[in-house]
């Protein structure tokens, strides 16, 4: 019945204003196929971390929000000028109650994209909805549900990823939660210095854990007051998700970054979470391999493009071979002079 009087109000697309972030929010929680990166806070985020300009979209019938769309435009000499959904988010897409809402919101952000004179409008999707956009098999994402039963957790690690935990915690490592960015900025930086990638500023960790607050958790693993490993989670509904980490140099020595992400699993299943989402990785990575050594199947996650002026879709993988000359150069520069850098070009990257 519900379903039938809203059919009969007109369905409207418009931008999110400050007065929608509560019920967007809400709309968020309740919709099954919507992430944590469909939330409201991101545009302040993204906007406040990289000076992109976000267009959230919500459709609204008969004063009910029946569908969200966050896009943001990344505009860049260097890598082009896209309406993404979302940019240094893993997830994304439009998420809607039934598909005419969906449709229409597709119809809008197409609109907005021709408005903006994009190269391409680019949808973080979970699942394929447009079998005539172009898309991407590059990544894959990692998710496993979390048993009730700490010890069962453990014996579900296979063999040689549980010996590596089990000798982390012969070195007496110990995990603590963190009120704010410094430890954890530290190991990452040093991290993805060590990779040959730009750094994120620290001021984008800060407003994460700002925006999001108890949903934006710190947890740093030390032996005794030596740093070793850190890692910044998002939680979502019964979800963990890892999404930044790092380790210092002694963290390969001491098995850190294993025993930060079992100590994460544990204290997840502590607090009855019930699902660990370990992110997505790049195919033929040592990431994508790390995962699948904890027992974690593979899901391909379904990345859509529609093509405004572009004619095929972006390449900006640092697999490629003409990335590797830079990674090289990064991973030589001084992590002081990285630092200060890396945010500049990172922020265009998305």
């Amino acid at each position: 019945m519900l379903r039938t009087n809203a059919m009969s109000e007109q369905l409207t697309v418009r931008e999110m204003s400050a007065d929608d972030v509560a019920r967007w929010d809400t709309f968020v929680e309740q919709c099954p196929e919507a992430t944590f990166f469909h939330r409201a806070g991101w545009k302040r985020v993204i906007e406040g971390a990289f000076g992109h300009r976000c267009h959230f979209l919500l459709a609204e019938r008969a004063g009910q929000i029946e569908g969200v769309l966050p896009l943001c435009q990344v505009k860049s000499l260097l890598f082009g000028n896209s309406l993404v959904s979302l940019p240094f988010c893993v997830y994304g897409g439009a998420v809607a109650r039934f598909d005419d809402v969906r449709a229409k919101l597709d119809e809008a952000a197409i609109q907005l994209a021709h408005h903006k004179g994009v190269d391409h409008l680019e949808y973080r999707s979970e699942r394929a909805c447009h079998p005539d956009w172009a898309h991407k098999d590059l990544y894959v994402t990692f998710r496993k549900e979390i048993d009730p039963d700490v010890d069962a957790n453990m014996l579900a690690i296979p063999r040689k990823q549980r010996a590596m935990v089990r000798k982390a915690i012969k070195f007496e490592l110990q995990g603590q939660l963190d009120d704010d960015v410094e430890r954890f900025f530290t190991a990452y930086s040093t991290s993805v210095h060590r990779l040959g990638t730009p750094v994120f500023s620290k001021r984008y960790f800060k407003l994460l854990r700002e925006v999001f607050g108890r949903d934006c958790e710190v947890l740093t693993i030390v032996q005794g007051d030596t740093l070793v490993a850190s890692v910044l989670s998002f939680y979502f509904r019964d979800q963990v998700l890892p999404y930044y980490g790092g380790g210092m140099d002694v963290a390969r020595d001491v098995a850190g970054n294993d025993f930060m992400y079992w100590d994460l699993m544990r204290r997840a299943c502590e607090r009855g979470l019930k699902v660990f989402d370990f992110g997505r990785s790049k195919i033929g990575t040592g990431a994508f391999d790390f995962k699948k050594n904890w027992g974690f199947e593979p899901t391909p996650l379904q990345y859509e493009y529609h093509l405004i002026k572009a004619t095929s879709v972006p390449d900006h993988n640092p697999l490629n071979p003409k990335y590797q000359m830079f990674i090289k150069a990064w991973q030589r520069m001084p992590i002081q002079l990285a630092n200060m850098i890396g945010p500049h070009i990172v922020k265009n990257l998305g």
